[in-house]
C-alpha cells in the first residue's frame, strides 16, 4: 500500500472507512503489520507494561520511547508511525518541545499526549513547529494515581459535557489526532462526528473513526492474565500470527470489531 500520511487518514474519516491502528515496539513486528495492511502503528508506553514488565507505564523513559521507535522505523515501509510522550515528558513546554523533537528525529511522524484541555498550548506550540499531535483522553494511564484506577471516564453528565468542549477546543489548538480509551459508546460517536479530525478508540464503541489495541492483548499475550472487556483474542481460529493481523484490520474495516460487548455504556 502508499505510504500512509495525515492525509491518508483524513480521507478515510471523510469517506467512512475505518482506521486500523496496532501498537508495535520492534522492526519485526513493524513488518507484519505492514504485511497486514495496518495504518498505523503506536510505539506506545505500554512497552513499559507488556515488554518491561512494570505494574504501569509510569516507568517508561522518552529515551527508551525513542529507542523502540527507531525500532519501529527500521521495518516499518508504509505506516504512519505514532509515538508516545511519556510520564512527565511534556511538563513543560520546554520538555515537550525537545522530548517531541527526539521522538520525531527517532522516526515518528505523530506524537502523543494524555490529557485534557491543559495540552491546548503545548498542541499549538508543537503543531506550529511541525509536529502532528494525536490527544489522548478519557482513561489516561499516565494519571492512573489520580484518577484511582483504570475506570471508565465520562459517564456523568458534566464528566462527558467537558470532555466533548475539550475535543473540540484541542483540535481548534491543532491536534491533528483524538485517541479515545474507554468512554461510553454513545459520548465517543458524539465527538467523532463533533470534529473533524480522526478519532480512534479503544473501549470506546465502534462508531469512532478508527480502533487501536495493544498487539499483545489482541494476540492473547498477557503477563497478569486480566484481559481489558474491550479486547478479542485475534489468534483464536488462526493458523498464524500473520493471519491474526489480517483478521484484526477486517474485522475493524468491515466495523464487525468491536462490538457491543466490547463497549461501555453511560
Amino acid at each position: 500500500m502508499p505510504a500512509i500520511t495525515l492525509t491518508t487518514l483524513q480521507s478515510l474519516k471523510q469517506k467512512g472507512e475505518k482506521i486500523t491502528m496496532l501498537t508495535c515496539y520492534d522492526a519485526t513486528f513493524a513488518h507484519a503489520c505492514n504485511e497486514a495492511g495496518v495504518e498505523v502503528l503506536l510505539v506506545g508506553d505500554s512497552l513499559g507494561m507488556v515488554l518491561q514488565g512494570h505494574d504501569s507505564t509510569l516507568p517508561v523513559t522518552t529515551a527508551e520511547m525513542a529507542y523502540h521507535t527507531a525500532c519501529v522505523k527500521r521495518g516499518n515501509s508504509d505506516a504512519l508511525i505514532l509515538a508516545d510522550l511519556p510520564f512527565m515528558a511534556n511538563a513543560t513546554l520546554e520538555q515537550t518541545m525537545n522530548n517531541s523533537a527526539m521522538l520525531m528525529q527517532a522516526g515518528a511522524h505523530m506524537v502523543k499526549v494524555e490529557g485534557q484541555l491543559w495540552l491546548a498550548e503545548s498542541i499549538r506550540l508543537l503543531a506550529e513547529r511541525g509536529v502532528p499531535v494525536c490527544a489522548h483522553m478519557g482513561l489516561t494511564p499516565q494519571a492512573v494515581n489520580i484518577l484511582g484506577g483504570y475506570k471508565v471516564q465520562g459517564r456523568n453528565e458534566n464528566q462527558a459535557r467537558q470532555m466533548r468542549a475539550d475535543a473540540i477546543s484541542l483540535e481548534q489548538a491543532g491536534a491533528a489526532m483524538l485517541l479515545l480509551e474507554c468512554v461510553p459508546s454513545e459520548l465517543a460517536a458524539e465527538i467523532s462526528q463533533a470534529v473533524k479530525i480522526p478519532v480512534i478508540g479503544i473501549g470506546a464503541g465502534n462508531a469512532t473513526d478508527g480502533q487501536v489495541l495493544v498487539l499483545h492483548d489482541m494476540l492473547g499475550l498477557s503477563i497478569t492474565g486480566r484481559v481489558p472487556k474491550f479486547v478479542k483474542n485475534f489468534m483464536h481460529g488462526q493458523d498464524s500470527i500473520q493471519s491474526a493481523l489480517k483478521a484484526y484490520v477486517s474485522e475493524v474495516k468491515a466495523t464487525t470489531f468491536p462490538g457491543i460487548e466490547h463497549g461501555f455504556s453511560a
